[in-house]
């Protein structure tokens, strides 16, 4: 038996392949695009024989039915409601996997129908897949589907969690799908993978044995905000995406009358180059969101993913693992790209919109906009800076000072997707720093303004 690991970094999630040792595999909770599991499949000459679901999930699109597709059997938890083709799952329930077993176990928290699997060799537990319900550092959140089961949630969560997981031996390994780096998560650090033990002596949401009103005023004290496409791909996953193999869908690149045409249906535009060449030249309007492994996050939460896009791209970038990106967060509607890019724009001679990226030196008089997430904000920033989260700025705010502004985040990417956003909003005079708060002097630790 033998478990590998296949990280999203960008999403903060792991699926696992595990080989079954009789040439089938087993795979647990994998994202929409089906070529990192069939690679590794093929690569350990391994057939997919079960695709395995935790629960319905808030973040992703599920490839349970790609690989599904490529001759595996679907498993899921009963109270999913899939409405495609499955073997749905309840508590106690064992599965013959062929030498080995996988016992169910009911953990609901993260979500009301969740599962979580135990791995046996004969009668010896070698694994759990937890899912979401216990992960190396903390839990998932319980916060998701809505504020009235936020609560009731939670407390479900410390019931499956102390009546049910921490039952088993402090050895046995566990294998979380969410982790750091995921909106899902509360607390978790960056290890991906732990114990029973590990997390009974050292999770912040368990030491000391808390009872259940402690547990869940350590859980709901540390929720932050959320991508707004979360609260819709639960439906999506329990529908069934579109099966596409491991060829996604045709990529159009658009002369520029197609190009107006979509806009002018009203594509947003999308600019996935690197914050330096956004800054020098880009197509008035286009929301920044460079590529790279938070892409798929930040779309989702800065475009509303019914709404056609178009791109802009340059040669750095692979179409593909662009297209899945966007369509493992549940964007369907890819318009394509501007053929020939930001050059083809230039050589029209359209007119360009710059933003000045500058370092400490050239912060000037500007007004110190500090665009990162709460908890970083209160972790440290610039004494006087003003605070909104990136992902509020898609709607009108007051809190937007009327002056010149020096947009910051932690390194750029993000700051200059402000920017674009407060360019688009009428804002006339806005910087961005390339770099983080630690640039401009000593910090002052405090919540959020």
């Amino acid at each position: 038996m033998n478990v590998i690991p296949l990280v999203d970094e960008g999403l903060g999630n792991s699926a696992y392949v595990v080989d079954l040792g009789d040439g089938g595999a087993l795979v647990i909770d994998p994202e929409r695009d089906p070529r990192p599991y069939l690679g590794e499949l093929e690569r350990r000459k391994l057939t997919p024989r079960f695709v395995v679901e935790t629960h319905l999930h808030a973040d992703f699109v599920s490839g349970g039915r790609e690989l599904v597709d490529a001759g595996a059997q679907l498993l899921a938890p009963a109270g999913s409601d899939l409405a495609y083709a499955h073997r749905p799952l309840g508590d106690g329930e064992v599965l013959d996997l062929g030498g080995l077993t996988l016992e169910v176990i009911a953990t609901p928290g993260h979500t009301p129908e969740h599962l979580a699997y135990l791995l046996r060799d004969g009668s010896r537990p070698v694994a759990l897949f937890s899912g979401g319900t216990l992960m190396a550092g903390g839990v998932a959140r319980p916060d998701l589907l809505s504020a009235e089961q936020t609560e009731p949630l939670a407390r479900a969560a410390y019931r499956s969690i102390h009546q049910r997981l921490l039952t088993l031996a402090d050895d046995l390994a566990v294998y979380p799908t969410h982790g750091g780096g995921s909106f899902c998560s509360v607390a978790g650090g960056g290890q991906r993978t732990t114990t029973i033990g590990q997390e009974r002596l050292s999770n912040p949401l368990l030491v000391d044995d808390p009872d259940e009103d402690t547990f869940v005023a350590r859980l709901l004290v540390g929720l932050g905000s959320y991508p707004p496409y979360f609260l819709e791909l639960r439906d999506v996953n329990r529908a069934g995406p579109t099966v596409h193999g491991p060829t996604p869908p045709a990529w159009p690149e658009l002369d520029l009358d197609a190009f107006d045409a979509a806009v002018a249906d009203g594509a947003e535009i999308v600019d996935v180059r690197q914050i330096g060449p956004f800054a020098d030249g880009h197509v008035p309007g286009a929301l920044s969101n460079p590529w790279r492994p938070p892409f798929a996050t930040w779309l989702g939460w800065l475009v509303d993913r019914t709404r056609p896009v178009v791109f802009i791209v340059d040669d750095a970038i692979d179409r593909r693992d662009l297209v899945w990106a966007a369509m493992t967060v549940g964007f369907e509607r890819l318009v394509g790209e501007l053929a020939g890019g930001i050059d083809t724009w230039r050589q029209a001679g359209r007119q360009l919109a710059t933003v000045p990226l500058v370092d400490a030196a050239g912060v000037d008089d500007r007004q110190v906009l500090d665009i990162r997430q709460t908890s970083e904000f209160a972790a440290g920033h610039v004494p006087g800076a003003a605070h909104v989260e990136l992902g509020t700025l898609t709607q009108p705010t007051e809190r937007i000072p009327d002056t010149s502004l020096l947009v910051h985040c932690g390194h750029g990417e993000r700051a200059m997707s402000a920017a674009s956003l407060l360019q688009r909003a009428g804002h006339k005079d806005v910087a961005v720093l390339a770099g983080g708060p630690d640039e401009l002097g000593e910090l002052e630790i405090g919540a959020s303004a």
